[in-house]
């Protein structure tokens, strides 16, 4: 637990470090998400070329069990086939291994989304209608 925590201050230095807005440590069986308040925009350079002052949020943390299933492309996520239909998936539903739980458009192409384990939708993460990046966390299943 103490590397764990020393690998959580070394990524919230980091994310100091460099502006990030939002960062995360993996393990096996866990992920632990970094997310900067986002309401406070990043600090930009003032009018005169100086350093804004930079504005520390503390960063929140997210500790998510279960097996991620993760976008393996930028597009649009979808819910479900079309706007008249029931979601593919919803928190509290079992999957099986192989059913389809998204649609990804990227390029006018629906690229189905399939749970890479059976269990239970533990959390959907990604809306309806977002834009998702590759690697970014679309729902949990445990």
């Amino acid at each position: 637990m103490e590397e764990l925590r020393g690998r959580m201050d070394e990524l919230a230095a980091l994310m100091d470090e460099y502006r990030l807005g939002e960062a995360e440590l993996r393990g096996e069986d866990w992920k632990v998400l970094f997310r900067r308040n986002p309401s406070v925009p990043p600090s930009a350079e003032q009018a005169d070329g100086q350093a804004a002052a930079s504005h520390h949020e503390p960063a929140a943390i997210e500790l998510q069990k279960g097996t991620p299933v993760s976008s393996p492309m930028s597009g649009i996520f979808y819910s479900s086939p079309s706007p008249s239909t029931p979601p593919f998936a919803r928190e509290g539903d079992s999957v099986e291994a192989g059913q389809v739980v998204g649609l990804i458009e990227a390029m006018k192409v629906f690229n189905e989304i399939t749970a890479p384990v059976s269990g239970v939708v533990l959390r959907m993460v990604a809306q309806n209608g977002q834009l998702v990046q590759p690697g970014e966390p679309l729902l949990f299943i445990g």
